[in-house]
């Protein structure tokens, strides 16, 4: 059975009803078996989203996204420079 993916709001709207189910009585083995989610994605996810709104975890995603593409240009134009010095140095 393949592994379902969250969306970042999905996450955050299961969040919010584990802690309503929580502050009703309901323990946590409990509220993490109605969402239908193991454990570890459980406490996973509120490592990770815990106090935000959808809206910050939007930008969030947008940022790591651009961030993962500016570290990616980065050591393209690192190994470029390596390249040309190397030639150069008339070390090829």
């Amino acid at each position: 059975m393949p592994k379902k993916r969250y969306r970042p709001e999905d996450i955050i709207a299961k969040l919010r009803e584990a802690d309503i189910l929580i502050s009703q009585g309901k323990s946590v083995a409990e509220t993490i078996k109605h969402l239908g989610v193991s454990d570890v994605t459980y406490y996973r996810w509120r490592k990770e989203y815990v106090g935000m709104t959808t809206t910050q975890v939007k930008r969030l995603k947008e940022l790591e996204k651009e961030n993962l593409k500016l570290r990616r240009v980065v050591s393209d134009l690192t190994l470029d420079k390596q390249i040309l010095q190397e030639a150069a140095k008339g070390n090829y």
